[in-house]
């Protein structure tokens, strides 16, 4: 099977505090009380859904996985005695699919503002790059995130990515309270050999948390 076919073939994740499973249109209401949670579509450096927006997101993400470039997942909340418990509650993706190369890029993340800074990130960001590198044989995955994110980017680096660099004026932000701005874009990156540690790393953050 071509290496970009088992990639973008249905796989579900599973772990002790979240759940990767595929994206579908059913997980649209989740989603989108899940976006309204700290109205994170307003956040101008973000291209994060809106609440009516969402059901076109999803559409997108899905025809990306048909033309092979995108494996989205709906992150589901797999702790118990909480409000989320068994619910969507954020998205991220395989995506920028490099075949040749072997290469990935995990993006397109977000998650509902009480998700945020607990364990279920660390998890996501663990069970991903272990499908990458241990399955898929990946020889880098590669992070991207807004220069002007730095909440995004302290959590891309506590994961243990480098900063390979900075991509000024890689992009025009459409964002509407960014007024047509130039986005420079930070590109973090693990390579296989640096995994072992990495993983190590991220499994005893896991581990703490419990």
């Amino acid at each position: 099977m071509p290496w970009s076919n088992t990639l973008i073939r249905s796989t579900t994740l599973i772990g002790q505090y979240a759940a990767l499973v595929p994206l579908d249109a059913d997980c649209h209401d989740d989603l989108v009380a899940a976006v309204k949670d700290g109205e994170l579509w307003k956040l101008w450096y973000t291209m994060i859904p809106s609440p009516d927006g969402m059901r076109d997101e999803i559409q997108r993400r899905l025809r990306l996985q048909g033309q092979g470039s995108m494996r989205p997942f709906a992150v589901m909340d797999m702790r118990e005695s909480v409000p989320t418990h068994g619910k969507a509650v954020g998205m991220t993706t395989f995506m920028n699919v490099d075949a040749v190369n072997r290469r990935v890029e995990i993006g397109s993340t977000w998650y509902a503002k009480s998700i945020q800074r607990t364990a279920i990130n660390t998890e996501c960001k663990l069970m991903l790059l272990t499908h990458a590198f241990e399955n898929l044989n990946c020889i880098a995955v590669e992070f991207r995130t807004h220069a002007s994110n730095q909440q995004s980017r302290a959590a891309i680096e506590r994961l243990g990515a480098k900063l390979d660099g900075i991509l000024r004026h890689h992009q025009i932000n459409l964002h509407p309270d960014a007024k047509g701005s130039l986005r420079d874009t930070c590109v973090y990156s693990i390579t296989q050999n640096e995994w072992p540690v990495v993983k190590a790393h991220l499994t005893a953050r896991v581990a703490r948390a419990s």
